[in-house]
């Protein structure tokens, strides 16, 4: 009988601790389900073109058609704008045209032929086409679920391209507290009669208007959800975290930058990668990171991303996967 007990008890006591086991494999395995249904966001701390092109293809998305690159041709007097020699080889790779739009402040991209001969002094017409978008016109593409603009106004030409690589130098912005993909398919390709639309928060295509700051930032949203709506599963995000100054590659005299540079970053989701950028900063070990913490938060620009999300374009919450 004493022998029958005991065998009782280890029976319940396997019994107990298998069934603790499947608890606890249950829980990892929902861990596991739910790391995999966030988006990814690659991760290279090495800047060289070779692994600009390798996190290129762990995308996993091929561009493919006539490809727009959308990156910064930079305004005359700035220097961190990304270098031709970085970014040639995958230019090249996916055979894309250089795409930009003028700008709505004057300066030396205003009109198209400035804009041209800036992206020639930069080096950029001697690696790729490059098209000026709105230099015959522009075009409205819808915005659906925002409360500032009915429509995102944008180069003419956008509508000639089959895919959009979206190609960013990350770094501080005067306004926005932080320039990455958002920035680059909302500011970037809208007209300059967009832009403006943009700055007011709808309020005027002739003037920049005064908005609550707020309001600009979630305009900008609004129009990076147009771009995305209409583009669809043809476009992807690449972002170059170097030359990390507080100012945009639109200034003609950026501040020096004040920390090291991070890495290149990549991903299928625009907010996951921008938070990915901004959290890489704050995690920073280099004490210069207070400088663009500094003007990211000053500027409330996190809103951006809130406000994103909020709209469906993309999650706050990721997956780094560091290739190094």
């Amino acid at each position: 009988m004493k022998k029958t007990f005991q065998t009782l008890i280890c029976a319940a006591f396997t019994l107990a601790s298998t069934v603790g086991c499947g608890h606890a494999q249950s829980s990892e395995n929902k861990a596991a389900e739910s790391n995999e249904n966030l988006p990814k966001v690659y991760f290279y701390k090495e800047i060289n073109s070779e692994n600009l092109v390798k996190i290129y293809e762990a995308l996993g998305r091929e561009a493919k058609g006539k490809v727009a690159v959308k990156l910064s041709t930079g305004e005359p007097g700035g220097h961190n704008f990304l270098q031709p020699a970085l970014i040639k080889d995958l230019v090249q790779k996916v055979n894309g045209t250089i795409v930009e739009c003028n700008t709505a402040y004057g300066g030396k991209r205003g009109d198209t032929q400035s804009h041209l001969q800036a992206a020639k002094d930069h080096g950029f017409t001697a690696i790729a086409p490059v098209d000026i978008m709105d230099a015959e016109g522009e075009t409205e593409l819808p915005v659906t679920g925002g409360k500032h603009l009915k429509s995102d106004i944008v180069g003419k030409n956008y509508l000639n391209y089959d895919f959009t690589v979206v190609l960013s130098h990350f770094k501080g912005h005067a306004m926005g507290g932080f320039g990455g993909a958002i920035k680059n398919i909302s500011i970037g390709i809208a007209s300059s009669n967009g832009k403006r639309n943009i700055h007011s928060a709808g309020a005027s295509t002739t003037s920049w208007g005064n908005p609550e700051q707020d309001d600009f930032l979630e305009s900008m949203a609004e129009a990076a959800k147009a771009v995305i709506d209409h583009c669809g599963e043809n476009i992807l995000y690449i972002s170059v975290a170097n030359n990390l100054s507080v100012d945009c590659d639109c200034d003609s005299s950026p501040a020096d930058p004040q920390m090291g540079d991070i890495g290149i970053l990549a991903s299928l989701d625009p907010v996951a990668l921008d938070k990915a950028c901004t959290d890489l900063v704050r995690s920073s070990k280099d004490h210069g990171k207070i400088h663009l913490i500094e003007r990211i938060d000053s500027r409330h620009g996190m809103h951006t991303l809130d406000y994103a999300e909020q709209l469906g374009i993309g999650s706050q919450k990721y997956e780094l996967v560091e290739l190094d």
